[in-house]
């Protein structure tokens, strides 16, 4: 068996240890211990909003509680910190009526009055701190307590995404005091105070933080078949950015859990007997968006012709395991709106040539293609949060390259990464990707106001001029559309006007990969792939 077909095959067992947890049923967890978590990265900033970082939403998962529970299996919405909701027939009116007993870990009270603070805050944002609007709240108006325990939202107009966005990380509920602070003073997770069922013990800033249980907790996930205290007595996470580092860690039992386990690394950790967790993150692919703003990229022809020149089953097949799928799309096979439109991304270099001939562009002494005297040269900085992109950008680079293009891969530590990534100018194309396991991920990816991967007008970069009012539009019905059905066709006309355009070029479909040891159980990932130790329990070993 050769070296890919071993990591197909270890894929596959990854797949099918997330798909059977009743393997261990006979086991009865045991309370007590502290998991040692490795981490890639350091978190950034724990104002909940910003909990889509991975680092960022891994420790958040843990001491915030939501209003309400994705069901990662079947993306429904369950009870959790409300216990029962209404919404109006046009969906700008939601009502929650909130579980009793809730308390923040500085014995505040999670009640009506906490819950409309924390939204008005996610939905308005406030300036003045700097706390920026959640991307995940559309047409927010304000909230009315009606009683103690029952509060209402009001929104502009429709806002059919919003129920599922009481479940997300970027909804984790806070104390009055957090919310009174600073967005820049929220980088400190001691300064982070939930309801969740674990509290932070202590932080060296960038290295390390410690959780510990909260012993009085029993207000989880009303459907969870586990209730009460969390079983470990607390976790620690220690920032390990190599990643030899981090496998050798937990093979040699100096670790238990570990997040980001690249594909080619795979095979040690299953021929050891490790489990190997492949959670899919259900939203927009692993991609590149351009900055139609960039003359070089301004023409669709061009856009088109770079779309065909990549050859997104070689990026599978070279860097990736079974864990990774070729997108077909815009957005995961496993999101709600998913339409397979693979037939617009066919790897083409013929037609990419006959493209790139139509516009002008022609290939010159030294093999690059040039026009008017410039050379088709682009940038673009890696993304470190994506799993392998580097390499991954590399490989485009060389694709691309043979039809005369020049890509440039920039390091993602750049200092000048978060200044040039804001503008057009400078840089022409940019790695996307979001996860959310609702259609509104695709406005939160390319709308001006949300991530704006596209830089139009009115969003991140006040000089930008372009700008696309038939894809905002279509951006809007996602989100605005109380219908289910038109709801979801405005999702496929989104993913399919994104690709007709050539505004993204989609590589694979992202998971969150970790690895544990054999004696840590009861392993769980919220509905985009973030790490749940509320139910983990370690065996003896």
């Amino acid at each position: 068996m050769g070296i890919k077909a071993k990591l197909k095959a270890a894929s596959l067992l990854s797949v099918w240890l997330l798909a059977a947890p009743a393997a261990f049923a006979d086991d009865q967890p045991v309370k007590g211990g502290t998991l040692i978590y490795l981490e890639q990265q350091a978190h950034t900033n724990l104002y909940p909003p910003a909990g889509g970082f991975y680092p960022n939403g891994g420790v958040l998962n843990q001491i915030t509680d939501k209003l309400t529970y994705q069901n990662p299996k079947t993306l429904a919405i369950e009870p959790w910190i409300a216990e029962s909701w209404a919404v109006n027939d046009a969906a700008t009116e939601y009502t929650f009526k909130i579980r009793k007993g809730v308390t923040f870990s500085d014995g505040t009270p999670l009640d009506a009055n906490a819950v409309a603070k924390n939204y008005d805050t996610f939905g308005l944002g406030n300036k003045e701190l700097k706390q920026p609007i959640s991307e995940v709240i559309n047409n927010y108006d304000h909230s009315e307590v009606v009683d103690p325990y029952t509060v209402k939202f009001y929104f502009k107009k429709s806002s059919p995404g919003f129920l599922q966005g009481t479940s997300v990380i970027g909804s984790g509920l806070v104390s009055l005091k957090t919310l009174a602070l600073s967005f820049d003073q929220l980088g400190d997770a001691t300064k982070i105070i939930g309801s969740g069922p674990f509290v932070v013990e202590s932080e060296t800033l960038g290295k390390q933080l410690s959780l510990k249980a909260r012993t009085d907790y029993s207000w989880g996930p009303s459907k969870l078949e586990h209730q009460g205290r969390a079983y470990l007595d607390g976790i620690k996470y220690i920032v390990t950015g190599e990643d030899s580092v981090r496998i050798g860690a937990l093979l040699s039992g100096q670790a238990d859990f570990i997040r980001q386990l690249q594909a080619y690394d795979e095979k040690q950790v299953s021929d050891q007997n490790f489990s190997i967790y492949a959670a899919p993150t259900r939203g927009v692919n692993d991609s590149v968006a351009f900055r139609p703003d960039n003359p070089l990229v301004a023409d669709i022809k061009v856009r088109q012709a770079l779309l065909h020149a990549t050859n997104n089953k070689e990026i599978v097949d070279t860097l990736f395991s079974a864990n990774y799928p070729q997108a077909k799309s815009i957005i995961s096979s496993a999101a709600a709106g998913y339409a397979d439109l693979s037939s617009k991304l066919i790897y083409d270099p013929a037609l990419a040539e006959k493209l790139f001939d139509e516009a002008g562009w022609k290939k010159g002494a030294d093999g690059v293609r040039q026009k008017d005297g410039k050379p088709l040269s682009l940038a673009v900085y890696e993304s470190l949060p994506q799993p392998q992109n580097k390499a991954v950008l590399q490989l485009v680079a060389q694709q691309w390259a043979k039809l005369g293009v020049k890509l440039q891969v920039l390091a993602g530590t750049s200092g000048n990464l978060v200044t040039d990534n804001v503008d057009p100018a400078k840089t022409p194309l940019v790695v996307a990707e979001v996860g959310r396991a609702d259609p509104d991920v695709i406005k939160s990816q390319f709308y001006a106001k949300n991530r704006d991967a596209l830089l139009q007008k009115g969003g991140l970069n006040p000089k930008a001029s372009f700008s696309d009012d038939k894809l905002n539009g279509i951006l809007e019905t996602v989100a605005s559309e109380t219908d289910g059905s038109r709801r979801l066709a405005a999702a496929k006309a989104a993913q399919e006007y994104l690709l007709d355009q050539a505004y993204v070029i989609p590589f694979f479909e992202e998971p969150q990969v970790f690895a544990g040891a054999p004696y840590v159980k009861g392993i769980a990932f919220e509905a985009v792939g973030r790490p749940s130790f509320y139910s983990t329990w370690l065996a003896e070993h």
